[in-house]
Order: structure tokens, then sequence, then C-alpha cells
């Protein structure tokens, strides 16, 4: 996407488009990707094209979730990713590497949910299966 698109989509989405945001739109929507605020911190700073702090990637990120351009994904309580797809799918999340990749979620059936809460209503689901490298078993 060109920058004029980027400020398009941006402002389509109530978005004011700082420097600062197309930046991090720019890099986020270029390609199907997982990148955490650290990653895209450091992507940005490397790439010399905006100067951006750490409190603006953060800010800038969650806004970005809560317009829906970018999925949030909580792999832990103190790892978070943020996904360009926002199609619904799911995540495998490998605990060897930190990676994440995405898998359909007609591949996942759920065939059932509880009540929520009175007063609420079911967003969504989202299923992150754990792997790591199979490790053959120790020799007896």
């Amino acid at each position: 996407m060109d920058k004029t698109s980027i400020i398009a989509l941006l402002e389509r989405h109530d978005i004011l488009p700082t420097s600062q945001r197309v930046e991090i739109a720019a890099l986020m929507l270029a390609e199907p990707q997982h990148l955490s605020a650290d990653q895209v911190l450091a992507r940005i700073r490397a790439s010399g094209e905006a100067a951006v702090s750490k409190a603006t990637v953060y800010n800038t990120l969650g806004l970005f979730a809560e317009k829906g351009l970018l999925r949030e994904v909580i792999v832990d309580p103190n790892k978070v990713f943020y996904d360009s797809n926002t199609r619904p799918h799911h995540h495998f999340y490998n605990v060897d590497n930190g990676s994440l990749i995405d898998f359909d979620a007609g591949d996942c059936a759920i065939s059932h949910l509880p009540e929520p809460p009175p007063g609420t209503v079911a967003e969504g689901v989202e299923v992150i299966v754990r792997i790591r490298q199979n490790r053959p078993a120790a020799a007896s």
C-alpha cells in the first residue's frame, strides 16, 4: 500500500493519520505477519523513516486493534503479538522460537460454548495451540 492509500484507510477507521501512525500501518499492513510492539519499534527505528517512541508504538498498535485494523493475540500475560490478518482464524504458538502460525478457523470445531454471563454476548473465540519441537524420548 502506498502512503495515500494508508492515510485513506486510517481515515476510514476514524484514525488521525499522523506520520508515526502511517509508518506503523505501512509496516504492519505490508504483508500477513505477527509482530510484537518491540519488533515493530525496532523495524521502524531501523528504517529511519520516522522518529517514534516506544509509547507511541504501543498506543498506536492498541488503537489499530481497537479500530479493527489489527488483531491482538495474547499468547501469555507477558507476550502480545499484533496480527495483520483480521479474518477469522486461530494460531499455533511455537514455544521454542516464539513464532505464530495461522490456521483456518474451520479446521477447529467448537461444538458448544457456555452461555455468557447475564448482560453480555460472546464476541468471538480465539484458539491458541501451543507447540514445540518433538524431542525424542531419552534412551534407557
